[in-house]
């Protein structure tokens, strides 16, 4: 097969590793829009299951990932006013720069071409390729260039966010809420390597505006941040990345969701074909396991479009319960007041069940309670929660068919 991967992520990258590692007859080419080495985006966080789904797939890419991955430990909650809070647990993260570094390291020495500064804006650039893959991120061009035939919902954020980076190194997942003249704002942080670490803000936009950042550049917000967190960053800066060197890149997350992820020979994968709420950090992991999947399909059908057909049914419907809980986790930030006086024990253990689909219909301190106190409450929650993404899973399933 000729196969074009527009976007130089992780999608499109370990697609072109899986498919040259299958069959080194295949020519593939990387086509990324940005020139080597500029990437925006700070660490990126992942667990045990990915570096398992590598380690199946690639070995060669499972072991530079995992040699180079930075482990954090723990979950640190600080709330203004209240005792620290902490939960068990660990988890890896990862400068995006240097994942990307390793993967188009591995797909060059599989023979794939990646190119830089190669920017496409229309699927009729690609005449002639056999399969174009659009992993060209959550703005994807190519996905906008056939705006009819996606079925493309964006859903906007309420809340409000800035991705920063600093010299800190946190060597525990942060949460710290701090509570300002107006409102609550608060940060979601951690290490990526030995030298800094992911500060990401967020705020209510109640919030935003009263504290004026609607007003402030890129210097005088980060600034104004840097005296707000003064307590959590010791005295290091905060850095913003962008092109616009004058502007905060304040942003609202955008919920991206498509009826169809193919058109004939054009296949959605990534960002470009779902997001999901970074407050459950799966962003990597879904991209990897979309060339994961696509890969495997296109290995079992040597027909194009039943390889297609069986790649977006299967992945969309493994996606749904990660879709429902991240839409659960960003519902959760967007409800503070709802959980943030309930004491520094009970904040952090609902902060930590912030997926849960019954805790959005219950009262905080009544889901504690009884989560706390039965046991069978905590195994009918998540029968609960599975059920319905099984069912969900089965009309997806159903729709696919007809």
């Amino acid at each position: 097969m000729r196969i074009a991967c527009v976007g130089g992520g992780p999608a499109g990258l370990y697609l072109a590793i899986l498919m040259k590692r299958r069959d080194p007859r295949h020519e593939v080419a990387v086509l990324e829009r940005n020139p080597a080495g500029v990437t925006y985006g700070w660490g990126v966080v992942f667990w045990d299951d990915l570096l398992e789904g590598l380690a199946a797939n690639d070995p060669p890419t499972a072991s530079a990932i995992a040699t180079e991955a930075f482990r954090w430990t723990g979950q640190r909650i600080l709330v203004d006013g209240q005792p620290e809070a902490c939960l068990d647990g660990y988890g890896f993260s990862m400068r995006r720069q240097r994942l990307l570094d390793i993967l188009t390291d591995r797909a060059r020495e599989l023979g794939v071409e990646v190119r830089f500064e190669d920017e496409v804006g229309d699927p009729a650039e690609l005449d002639g390729h056999d399969l174009v893959v659009a992993a060209d991120g959550v703005n994807s061009r190519l996905r906008r260039a056939r705006p009819d035939s996606f079925g493309t919902r964006i859903d906007t954020g309420r809340n409000r966010y800035m991705w920063l980076g600093t010299t800190k190194v946190f060597d525990a997942f942060t949460f710290a809420f701090v509570r300002t003249e107006a409102g609550w704002i608060w940060c979601h942080a951690y290490g990526f390597d030995a030298t800094a670490s992911t500060f990401i803000v967020e705020c209510s936009p109640g919030t935003w505006t009263g504290l004026g950042f609607g007003q402030l550049g890129l210097e005088e917000s980060t600034a104004r941040l840097e005296e707000l967190f003064a307590a959590q960053l010791d005295g290091h800066r905060l850095v913003a990345q962008g092109p616009d060197r004058e502007r905060a890149p304040w942003l609202s997350f955008r919920t991206v969701t498509n009826e169809r992820w193919r058109h004939g020979n054009l296949v959605l994968a990534g960002d470009a074909a779902h997001t999901t709420h970074f407050t459950i950090g799966s962003g990597t992991k879904l991209a990897i396991e979309d060339a994961i999947g696509l890969a495997g399909a296109l290995g079992a059908s040597q027909d194009l479009d039943t390889a297609l057909a069986t790649y977006e049914r299967d992945r969309k419907a493994s996606l749904l319960l990660l879709q429902r809980e991240a839409r659960n986790s960003a519902r959760w930030f967007e409800t503070l007041p709802r959980y943030i006086d309930l004491g520094s024990a009970r904040f952090a253990a609902l902060l930590h069940q912030r997926r849960s689909q019954l805790l959005t219909r219950m009262s905080p301190s009544g889901y504690y309670r009884l989560r706390r106190t039965t046991e069978e409450f905590a195994l009918i929650d998540r029968l609960w929660h599975w059920a319905s993404s099984r069912r969900r899973e089965r009309e997806v399933r159903r729709g696919s068919r007809t």
